[in-house]
C-alpha cells in the first residue's frame, strides 16, 4: 500500500464508518434493520472497534436511514438500536463516539449520503474534524463518494453479501473485504 493512500497515524484523527454493511448485516434491497432483533453485527466488528478506540481515534458513524422517510420505522427505534448495540460494545471494550443519520428520502435534504450535511453535523459537535485527518469506510456508492467530495480518503469493503460496481470500486482508495481488514490496515506499519 503506498503511504499517501491514507492519512498517516500522527494526521488520522478520525474514522467515519456506514452502519449498514460495515458494522451489521445488510438487509436485502427494500428492507431494513427496523429493531434490534435485525441488527446482526458483523463478524469482529467490537474488536475492531475497540482497536481504534485504543490508538485514540474518534470513530463516527454516519447513515443514511431512509426507512424513517418511508414509515417502516421511527428515528426513535433507531436511536434504541444504537443504544442497544452501544451497550453490546462496551462490554467488549469500544465504543462509538458518535451516530449522525439522515432520516429523509432522496432528494429532501443535504444530509444524504453523499451530500455533506452529515459531515456538518458531525463537526459541529467536535469542532476538530478536518477532512485531512480523516478516512471514510464504507460499501457504497454514496459513501465513497461522500468522503471524496469532502476530501478524505476512502476505504471500500466489499464483502460477500454485496459486491460494489467497478465504478465504486475505482473511486475508492483502498478495498477490503470487512472492517476488521481495514482496521488493520489503518494501524498497521507504516500507519501507526
Amino acid at each position: 500500500m503506498p503511504s499517501s493512500s491514507i492519512p498517516s497515524a500522527r494526521n488520522l484523527r478520525t474514522v467515519f464508518l456506514d452502519r449498514d454493511g460495515i458494522l451489521n448485516e445488510k438487509m436485502p434491497e427494500d428492507e431494513y434493520v427496523a429493531r434490534w432483533e435485525d441488527f446482526r453485527v458483523l463478524p469482529g466488528v467490537p474488536q475492531a472497534l475497540r482497536r481504534l478506540n485504543e490508538a485514540g481515534l474518534r470513530v463516527i458513524v454516519v447513515s443514511n436511514q431512509r426507512g424513517i422517510a418511508r414509515g417502516f420505522y421511527t428515528l426513535a427505534d433507531v436511536e434504541a438500536i444504537h443504544a442497544t448495540f452501544q451497550q453490546q460494545l462496551a462490554q467488549a471494550g469500544a465504543h462509538i463516539d458518535a451516530f449522525f443519520i439522515c432520516p429523509h428520502d432522496r432528494n429532501q435534504c443535504r444530509c444524504r449520503k453523499p451530500l455533506p450535511g452529515l459531515f456538518e453535523q458531525a463537526v459541529a459537535r467536535f469542532p476538530g474534524i478536518s477532512p485531512a485527518a480523516s478516512v471514510m469506510i464504507g460499501d457504497s456508492l454514496s459513501d465513497i463518494e461522500f468522503g471524496r467530495n469532502l476530501g478524505m480518503k476512502t476505504i471500500l469493503v466489499q464483502n460477500q453479501q454485496k459486491t460494489a460496481s467497478q465504478e465504486t470500486a475505482k473511486l475508492a482508495d483502498l478495498r477490503f473485504a470487512s472492517l476488521p481488514e481495514a482496521v488493520d490496515a489503518l494501524l498497521s506499519s507504516p500507519w501507526r
